[in-house]
């Protein structure tokens, strides 16, 4: 079983710039996408971004399009997050997560996701 660990989050104002990492454990790490996904209270869990598992291939939520930057290295078996431009709507705690498939094209959905994080609070306040 991969575990996955996120790093970075915080408190910051709206409008700065915040930088997430995922370390996994799995030593095949390079063979599945990865994904981002973010929790608000009293919000269903969202999909933020992915990337896949060559790293060629991203797509984000509408709402962080253009701020958000996923990226990984492969070397590391670390996945990042750049987040810029925050805002307060931006406030949740960020998942990183594993695909449960390896070799296939980034999926979205929550539930093409086997693995998770313990998840990192980012705050954006206004």
């Amino acid at each position: 079983q991969v575990q996955l660990r996120e790093s970075g989050g915080g408190l910051v104002l709206a409008g700065d710039s915040l930088r997430l990492s995922c370390a996994a454990s799995a030593r095949m790490f390079s063979m599945y996408a990865m994904g981002w996904f973010r929790q608000a209270p009293g919000k269903e869990r969202e999909f933020v971004a992915v990337i896949s598992w060559t790293g060629g291939n991203t797509a984000y939520a509408d709402s962080v399009k253009g701020r958000f930057t996923i990226s990984r290295d492969n070397a590391k078996n670390t996945v990042y997050l750049q987040m810029n431009s925050l805002k307060p709507e931006d406030t949740a705690v960020y998942y990183c997560a594993q695909d449960r498939y390896t070799l296939r094209m980034p999926p979205s959905n929550v539930a093409d996701f086997g693995s998770w994080g313990q998840g990192t609070q980012v705050t954006v306040s206004s």
